[in-house]
């Protein structure tokens, strides 16, 4: 086994990939046998954006490229990072490898086409998944987090990733750990000479910087032709330090790159704004909630991980377009409602409830939807045991919660909310004169 700028190569060497982010992704031999399993191939069937290529044409990427790509920034990240410690070339192969198998699979559990897909997972109970992992209350739904930690502990993946990376004394397990943030049962390896290396691998995964976000924001900025995802990977990168305290490994950026994180998380939120929260996939989003609402038991989510290799996009588009369902028919025709206002708490001027009142009156058939995100969920850190994420004086190696240092956090310390009012087609002319008699009057009084 050989190491190459934190890319490892095992046995007869490597496939390369091509991917317009990143360049050339090299695999290792044990990474391909997972790529070509089933589970995985079935991500070429998951579009990264869900309805995204509704408003932006090219965004057709898929979870499966998205993967790779992530899983190539997570090895720039902790080559980064093993390149200023004093871990040996052994232990620091097997970390890489580790987090380079928990990021490559970190999306293995999505479900068709959007989140909204979450709605008629079955319960989480019905996955038997092991009692050590985090999880929904009794009686809730199954997450997309959950079928990942399904698939890799107990589904036909499971073998091969303890054929191939067994000897490198590697566990499934040791892999949901490192996506889940749980504490398994059994010691995943991540400690070397006392020290829990955990947090900062947790960190590259799922985390304030993490590979998943790195890769995404560039590849939906190219894919969707806006420019919002754009920062400075290489200069966060090359930043990037491995911090101790009370006995563990952190994840820590030198203060020099701290205006390049600053604009990582402008792009994301710019991102969220713009892109992930576009008034159309929005629309099509709560359509499709609508459309399993009516009609429950047509398109379903399987709880045994072999059945749900054939729950993609491909087969959700196919009953969709089959079925008689006038909203599966407004999805599969893109009729989609349209939109007639959208607003923040910032904007003045709109009575919802009075703008409501008036369409109800006059008979306009219309629904309203309202979209949150936070700029973090990962301050905290994962499962409270400290943040993801420290800025680090290189002069006195003090350290700084991230959060803490940039000004960011508390500028858009409350969610976003963005409320949209949607209104069906043929009535949008009349709707759009109403509205502007109704708010013109709300204005004026």
């Amino acid at each position: 086994m050989t190491s190459r700028g934190g890319i490892q190569e095992y046995g007869k060497g490597i496939m390369r990939i091509r991917d317009p982010i990143h360049g050339t992704i090299p695999v290792s031999d044990p990474e391909k046998a997972v790529i070509d399993s089933r589970h995985y191939q079935r991500l070429r069937y998951v579009r990264q954006l869900g309805f995204g290529d509704l408003a932006f044409p090219g965004a057709t990427h898929t979870r499966h490229i998205h993967s790779l790509g992530a899983m190539h920034v997570a090895s720039r990240v902790f080559g980064a990072v093993a390149a200023r410690s004093s871990l040996p070339e052994d232990v620091r192969e097997r970390f890489c490898a580790a987090v380079r198998l928990a990021v490559l699979c970190h999306d293995l559990g999505h479900m068709p086409l959007s989140h909204a897909s979450e709605r008629i997972a079955p319960k989480r109970s019905l996955l038997r998944l092991p009692s050590w992992l985090d999880g929904t209350a009794e009686g809730e739904l199954a997450t997309h987090e959950d079928y990942t930690a399904k698939i890799l502990l107990d589904s036909s993946l499971t073998p091969i990733i303890e054929k191939h990376f067994g000897g490198m004394g590697i566990t499934p397990m040791a892999a949901v750990a490192l996506v889940s943030g749980a504490k398994p049962p059994k010691d995943p390896g991540f400690t070397h000479q006392g020290v829990d290396w955990t947090p900062l691998l947790r960190a590259i995964v799922s985390g304030e910087l993490d590979a998943d976000r790195m890769d995404y924001l560039l590849r939906d900025s190219f894919y969707t032709g806006v420019n919002y995802g754009r920062y400075d990977m290489d200069w966060i990168v090359s930043n990037l330090n491995p911090a101790m305290k009370d006995g563990r490994a952190y994840l820590a950026l030198s203060r020099a790159a701290a205006f390049a994180f600053e604009d990582f998380l402008l792009s994301r939120y710019h991102m969220f704004v713009s892109v992930y929260l576009h008034h159309t996939s929005v629309n099509f989003d709560y359509m499709l909630r609508r459309y399993y609402e009516e009609s429950p038991g047509e398109f379903e989510i399987p709880s045994d991980p072999e059945e749900f290799l054939l729950c993609d996009d491909s087969a959700l588009w196919y009953t969709l377009r089959r079925s008689k369902n006038p909203w599966a028919q407004r999805i599969s025709q893109r009729q989609g409602y349209k939109l007639l206002a959208q607003f923040t708490e910032r904007d003045t001027g709109y009575d919802l409830d009075v703008l409501r009142s008036a369409l109800v009156s006059h008979k306009f058939d219309h629904y309203v939807v309202e979209s949150q995100n936070v700029l973090s969920k990962y301050t905290s850190g994962p499962s409270g045991r400290g943040p993801s994420l420290y800025i680090i004086d290189a002069s006195t190696g003090r350290l700084t919660e991230v959060a803490r240092y940039t000004p960011l956090y508390q500028r858009y310390s409350g969610a976003v909310r963005l409320v949209r009012l949607y209104v069906r087609p043929d009535q949008a002319d009349k709707a759009h004169a109403l509205m502007g008699r109704v708010l013109g009057q709300a204005v004026e009084s």
